[in-house]
Parts: C-alpha cells; sequence; structure tokens
C-alpha cells in the first residue's frame, strides 16, 4: 500500500474551499426557514414540520451521491461532478425560495410552494456538500485528516457568520426590513441573492483548483480488503461497519435533534425573550430576526475559536464530551438572558459543540473506516446518523411544543436534554486500538 502524500496547506485548503459557498446557502437557510414560513403565515406549533424535509432530503441524497460517485470517473474527477451539479441547482432555488410570498398565491399555495422549493433547495446543497467530505477522505492521509477537517470546519464557520449576517447587513444599510403581509422582507430576499452568486463562484474556484486522482492512483493510496470490495449493498456495508460507526452515530442522534430544535424555534426564542413579541408581522420581530442572524454569527465566530481549542485536549473523547455538555448550558440559558447583548453568552457556548460536531465524528469514522473500501457510500450512509434524528425531532417537535407550555423559549430545554444525554454517549465510543468490526 502506497501511503498517500503529505499536502500543502493551500492543497488541503483547495480541497474544501467551495464549502464556504455552500455554508452560506446552508445557514441562510438555518437562520430564516422558520421566519419565513412564519411570515408567509404557518402556524408556530407547526415550523418544526418544515424541518422534516432538510434532514430527509439529505438522507435520501448522500448516500446515493456517495455509492454513485465510489463508481464515477470523469475527466473532471468522481465527486467533483456531483458537486458542480448540486451548486448550480441550488443557485436557482436561492433565488426562487424567499420570494414564495411574493407571487399573489394564496397562504396555502404559498407554503406549498415554499415546501417545494426547499426540498430542492435542500437536495442540490446535500449533493454539493457531500464531495468535500468525501474528497478529503480521499486524498487525505491519516495523519493529516484532523487538520484537513479543521480547515473544512473553518471555512464552514467562516461561510456561517456571512449567511447569518446577510441580513442584518442588508437592513443596515437601508434595505427594506419589512414587507407587507405574508412577503418576505427584502433584506432576506437579497440576503438569498448574494449567497446564491458567492455559492457558484467558490464551487468554480474548487473545480478549478484540484485534482482527484484517477481510478489506477486512487487504488494504489486506497486498497480495499479483497473481501469487502465487491460488498456495495447498503445493508451489507451497515452490517459490516466497524462499531465506532454506530457508536458515534448514537452521539450524533442527540447532538443533530438538539441543533433541529435550535433552527426551529430559536428566532421565536429570541423574540419573546428580549422583544416579547412572537408576531412576525411587528418590526419588533423582524429585529428580533436580524439579532438571531448575528447571535449565529457569534456561535459560529466561537466555533473557530474552540475547534483550534479541541486539538489541545490529549483525549477527543472527553473533547467531545465537554463541547456537548457546554453547548446543553448554552441552550439552557437562552430563556433567560433578557437583554440582547447578554444573548451573546449562551450563542457562545453553543458555538463549542457546533465546532465538536463538525469535526470530531468525521474524524472518528473515517479512521475507523480505513481499509473498508466504499468511502463515499459508508459516509452517506454516516450521514443518516445527522438527518434521521432530525426527521424524529421535527416530527415530534408539535407535541414537545404543546407539552412544555406552548412556548419556543421552553423547547430550549428540550434541546439541553437532548446534549445531555449526547455527552454521556461519547464515552461508549472506544480508541480505535480497541475497535472491532461489528
Amino acid at each position: 500500500m502506497k501511503q498517500k502524500p503529505d499536502l500543502s496547506f493551500w492543497k488541503l485548503w483547495n480541497l474544501s474551499f467551495g464549502f464556504f459557498g455552500v455554508q452560506i446557502a446552508y445557514a441562510l437557510q438555518s437562520a430564516n426557514i422558520s421566519s419565513i414560513f412564519h411570515t408567509i403565515g404557518a402556524d408556530p406549533h407547526d415550523l418544526s414540520y418544515f424541518w422534516i424535509l432538510p434532514p430527509l432530503m439529505g438522507m435520501l441524497v448522500q448516500p446515493i451521491v456517495g455509492t454513485l460517485s465510489d463508481k464515477t470517473w470523469t475527466r473532471f474527477g468522481r465527486r467533483i461532478p456531483y458537486l458542480f451539479i448540486g451548486a448550480t441547482l441550488a443557485v436557482i432555488v436561492m433565488c426562487l425560495l424567499p420570494n414564495a410570498g411574493s407571487f399573489g398565491m394564496t397562504v396555502k399555495m404559498a407554503l406549498a410552494f415554499g415546501v417545494f422549493a426547499l426540498m430542492l433547495l435542500d437536495t442540490s446543497l446535500n449533493m454539493a456538500m457531500q464531495p468535500f467530505k468525501m474528497m478529503v477522505g480521499d486524498m487525505v492521509n491519516e495523519k493529516q485528516k484532523g487538520k484537513a477537517y479543521s480547515i473544512q470546519s473553518l471555512l464552514c464557520n467562516a461561510g456561517s457568520v456571512v449567511g447569518f449576517l446577510f441580513p442584518f447587513i442588508f437592513t443596515w444599510i437601508g434595505v427594506k426590513n419589512v414587507a407587507p403581509k405574508g412577503v418576505v422582507p427584502d433584506s432576506v430576499i437579497w440576503s438569498f441573492y448574494v449567497g446564491a452568486f458567492i455559492l457558484i463562484l467558490c464551487v468554480i474556484y474548487t473545480t478549478m483548483k484540484v485534482r482527484e486522482w484517477p481510478p489506477k492512483e486512487y487504488r494504489e493510496y486506497n486498497p480495499v480488503n479483497e473481501e469487502k470490495k465487491d460488498s456495495a449493498n447498503w445493508i451489507t456495508l451497515l452490517m459490516r461497519a466497524p462499531k465506532n460507526f454506530w457508536r458515534v452515530s448514537l452521539v450524533q442522534f442527540f447532538c443533530w435533534a438538539a441543533l433541529l430544535y435550535m433552527w426551529s424555534y430559536v428566532v421565536g426564542a429570541v423574540a419573546e425573550t428580549v422583544w416579547h413579541t412572537d408576531n412576525p408581522e411587528t418590526e419588533a420581530y423582524q429585529t428580533a430576526r436580524n439579532w438571531t442572524g448575528v447571535l449565529y454569527a457569534v456561535q459560529a465566530l466561537s466555533s473557530v475559536v474552540w475547534a483550534s481549542i479541541i486539538p489541545r485536549f490529549s483525549n477527543m473523547k472527553i473533547a467531545y464530551s465537554v463541547s456537548i455538555l457546554l453547548g446543553a448550558l448554552g441552550f439552557l440559558l437562552i430563556p433567560f438572558c433578557h437583554d440582547q447583548h447578554l444573548q451573546f453568552l449562551p450563542f457562545i457556548l453553543i458555538g463549542c459543540v457546533w465546532a465538536a460536531m463538525l469535526s470530531c465524528p468525521f474524524t472518528l469514522v473515517t479512521n475507523a473506516l480505513q481499509g473498508y473500501g466504499h468511502m463515499g457510500a459508508y459516509l452517506g450512509l454516516f450521514n443518516c446518523a445527522i438527518c434521521l434524528p432530525q426527521i424524529i425531532a421535527a416530527a415530534c417537535g408539535g407535541f414537545l411544543f404543546g407539552l412544555v407550555g406552548g412556548t419556543q423559549s421552553a423547547m430550549m430545554y428540550v434541546a439541553a436534554a437532548l446534549l445531555v444525554v449526547g455527552s454521556c454517549s461519547v464515552f461508549l465510543i472506544k480508541d480505535k486500538h480497541q475497535e472491532t468490526a461489528a
């Protein structure tokens, strides 16, 4: 087996640079989808249901992209064609989605159009995102993999900061932040337009700068156990997956369920806690939406800082567990911070769990998968550990919303409880040298 060569910083950077643009799109979606649907006319009790689509499309699309790209080779590469197609479709949909309330349709028709556009957006973004994770698994040696995913995390958070701040910035420069009933404000619409433009530029850059290994060279660096190389069936792959694949997936379940409730309810929670309103027609609510974007940016910046601290822990499991607990504390504090600037504190803490979720799981899983082959398929299947908990959480959101009192602030307590369980689950993960195949 040939050892994968060390890559320069800029080669590692180029492998993941397009992630910056993809994450701007995800940030715009995460920060604005609930408020967009609420503005169009959705009931707060139903907000979590709209969040079933994003993870559902991820769970369907990413394993397919991973499996197909494992078998693909073109002169442009094996992963990059999927990246480019997904990004192109995402750009089109990003220009349509925020206009769901602007076409003179009834509330039901506008919501249906928004749901359809959201489904297409998530399909395309998942198609664009997965290749970046797979290219690191394909081309980066084990020694540099942590660094590669750290760079990916840095670009991810930088893109998040930009996407989260766009509506706030556009409002600050004079773009309208309020609109007629049922219509999304121009500050949000223009944020999606500019985010789409940056996304396609970033993907073009990655396409031009990255040269994937051709099949023969790829096989020299990524040998596959003879007993496993012909088993491409997903069920067979899951049966042969290493135990850490499942243990990390369990931790992911609780973490991503918690994050789903943040994306669904945190705009309303901040509006209720700081501005004492839950009416999307008021300027106070739209101000709370913009400020939540600033808080998300604080979270992303905190994540960048914490990502540089995580490698200083001598034990990754301890780092992972502590990070998740800090995030739980952040969610607990949100309903108690009645000043808008005091809200920085909980989001700084939430940034810690976000940093860990972006780096620790993929490092643990890709290291465990060495020699198993089908890296793209496995990472696509591992994405189910991100998507499935969000689907379950979204489906249960309406019931839990009523159970905890019918306020969006109270859903932050539910998110905190999930993270505490996730933190405890980290200690089920074994070190690589202790791991045996399932």
